[in-house]
């Protein structure tokens, strides 16, 4: 009997510490390295984005077809993320996105959504299947005409802008962000 019960709490303990190593190993898969972060860049002044400025405002559909205006998020803080499902420093954004949306959204009075480029060929049923597999829960819109993309002015993904309570463009970033970046970048906003 008591060797049974010690045999137990080793099978016990080697669950345990197998389930630790395997939760660190998917933690280290989703993490995103720091040469791989997105870097702050100036907005194009030459199109008419700059630090301070209004953010073009636009309306686009989720995949219900309701819209969304970005004028109507005034008052909160804006991750405005530009993504595709086909590109891998988004899909290893993504998850970060969801964490930090989760975890501190009303703390952090701050709205994320997310514009898939749904215009490059890319079926909705992707879009929808990468959604799912992720559980975002955050606003995601379509962007099916280029021309939202083209008033940011969107060359690379992912590119984020960052935007105040006034609805003012404070930064952008190119390339992907983990929690910590949004959490710091979020911050810095009025």
């Amino acid at each position: 009997m008591k060797k049974n019960i010690g045999i137990g709490i080793i099978l016990v303990l080697v669950i345990t510490m197998l389930g630790t190593y395997i939760k660190a190993e998917i933690d280290q898969s989703t993490a995103i390295n720091d040469y791989a972060l997105g870097k702050e860049v100036e907005p194009d002044e030459e199109v008419g984005l700059e630090k301070g400025q209004f953010a073009p405002d636009f309306t686009l559909y989720n995949l219900q077809g309701e819209p969304l205006t970005l004028s109507e998020l005034r008052g909160k803080r804006v991750v405005l993320n530009f993504w595709a499902t086909w590109c891998p420093p988004c899909e290893a954004e993504m998850p970060h996105m969801q964490k930090y949306y989760e975890k501190y959204r009303k703390e952090d009075n701050v709205e994320i959504v997310g514009v898939n480029m749904t215009y490059a060929n890319e079926k909705l049923e992707r879009v929808e299947q990468f959604l799912k597999s992720y559980k975002i829960t955050f606003p995601i819109v379509l962007e099916q005409t280029e021309a939202v993309a083209f008033q940011y002015e969107i060359l690379t993904m992912p590119t984020t802008y960052m935007i105040d309570t006034a609805g003012k463009i404070q930064k952008q970033i190119i390339g992907p962000l983990d929690l910590d970046a949004l959490r710091e970048n979020v911050l810095q906003l009025d």
